[in-house]
Order: C-alpha cells, then sequence, then structure tokens
C-alpha cells in the first residue's frame, strides 16, 4: 500500500538551530498545529512550523507534547524526539470552521434555488450571520490592537478596519443580492433533480427502478504507443 506522505509529521529540535520545529502534514494537520501554539512558516521552497518566539524549553515541550497527542488522535504518522512522545490522545471535537464549510456540503446537495437561498441567508443574515460576525470580530480584534501599546498597533488596528469597511462589507452586500435573487426565483437545478424513485409509465426496460437518466461513461484511457512506435507530427 503507498505511503500518504500528507500523513506523516516530525516534530523535533533541530540540531543546527535548537529551534522546535514541525514538518510535514496536510492542511487538517496543520490547523492542529496552530491550535497546539505553532506558527506558520511560509518560505519559497518549503513551509513548516515552528514554536511561538520567547517560550522556555519547558514550555516548547509541553507544547510540542500536545501536537504530537492531538495529531496522533486523529490518525496522524507523528515521529518525534523522545522527550515529546505521549500516550495522551486529547478528544477532537467540532471546530467553527468546520461548521461553516458544512455549508458548502449543503450547496453541492442543493437541489433548488430555494435552498441555495436558505444556505446563503446563514452567510448574509444581518445579525446573526457568518459575515456578520466575522466583521463584528474584526472590530473586537481592532479595539485589542488599540491599547497594545507598540507604535506599530495603531497602524494594524486601522488597517483591521479597512478591512472590515472596504472588503467583508462588499462581500455581505454581493451575497446578500445574490440571495435575493435566488430566493425569487423558484427554479430546480436541471442537474440536480431529487430522485423520486418511481418508474414513469412509458418505461420499457422492466428492470428499471427509477427515472433517473444512466450516469455517463467514461471514454477509455487510450493505450500507449507500442515501444519503438514513431509519433506522427502534426
Amino acid at each position: 500500500m503507498p505511503r500518504t506522505t500528507d500523513r506523516f509529521l516530525d516534530i523535533r529540535r533541530d540540531p543546527h538551530s535548537d529551534e522546535l520545529l514541525a514538518r510535514g502534514g496536510d492542511a487538517e494537520a496543520h490547523s492542529i498545529l496552530q491550535r497546539a501554539g505553532f506558527v506558520a512558516v511560509v518560505r519559497l521552497h518549503e513551509n513548516y512550523h515552528r514554536a511561538p518566539a520567547g517560550l522556555t524549553e519547558d514550555e516548547e515541550s509541553r507544547l510540542a507534547t500536545d501536537a504530537v497527542g492531538r495529531l496522533r488522535a486523529v490518525g496522524y504518522h507523528v515521529d518525534c524526539d523522545e522527550r515529546f512522545d505521549t500516550e495522551a490522545r486529547p478528544a477532537a471535537y467540532p471546530t467553527l470552521g468546520a461548521s461553516v464549510s458544512h455549508l458548502a456540503e449543503r450547496l453541492r446537495e442543493a437541489t433548488d434555488t430555494a435552498e441555495a437561498a436558505d444556505v446563503l441567508t446563514e452567510l448574509t443574515a444581518p445579525h446573526d450571520g457568518v459575515l456578520a460576525g466575522f466583521e463584528e470580530t474584526l472590530g473586537a480584534l481592532a479595539q485589542f490592537f488599540d491599547g497594545l501599546g507598540d507604535a506599530s498597533d495603531p497602524y494594524t488596528a486601522g488597517r483591521l478596519r479597512y478591512l472590515a469597511d472596504a472588503y467583508v462589507r462588499i462581500i455581505h452586500s454581493d451575497l446578500a443580492h445574490t440571495r435575493e435573487r435566488l430566493a425569487d426565483r423558484h427554479a430546480p437545478h436541471p442537474g440536480r433533480r431529487a430522485c423520486t424513485e418511481q418508474v414513469p409509465d412509458h418505461e420499457t426496460e422492466r428492470s428499471a427502478v427509477c427515472a433517473c437518466p444512466p450516469p455517463p461513461r467514461a471514454l477509455p484511457a487510450p493505450a500507449p504507443p507500442p515501444v519503438g512506435a514513431t509519433r506522427l507530427r502534426r
């Protein structure tokens, strides 16, 4: 069975820099690492994670041990320094982001414009929709930076307010308009007809169990040319 490399990670202290580094894994693993406290490092030719600056060695060890347990709890293979090895398997709970991503699954299964409009309502509802909450969160983060104390913090706060005003509100407005158009349309999706499991009266095949058209047949891949064959140039 081929090794799926994105299910394997290394969490070790680098022998040259003495930094605590985590390498490997897929997007889900990277989310787990960041929830454990690691910081993402994105380079031109590689991505990895490191411990936050200013931690003591014991704090870094606790961070790494927690990450190893979390990753192994959901099926990742983690090679690590002996000090970070653990039998702990913390419980994994659905994240807020996963709940929002469920909206995409509902859209993939939507069979008419009303269902799609219902999904967009969850994004665009003015009081408690996802985008309203996102805009409020950016505002709260801006307030946090206002009083943080560094010279660059007021600039960061202003940048966050600009993102909320110039981008989130535009996305919110555009999607809300899209939602209203879908709500007024009252049309089934032609490619997503719900299966009634009913055989029409005119069906001639006695073995038919529903009216759904057969799935499209995949064309077979062309056979490779024989060894030594000369390709024709066009």
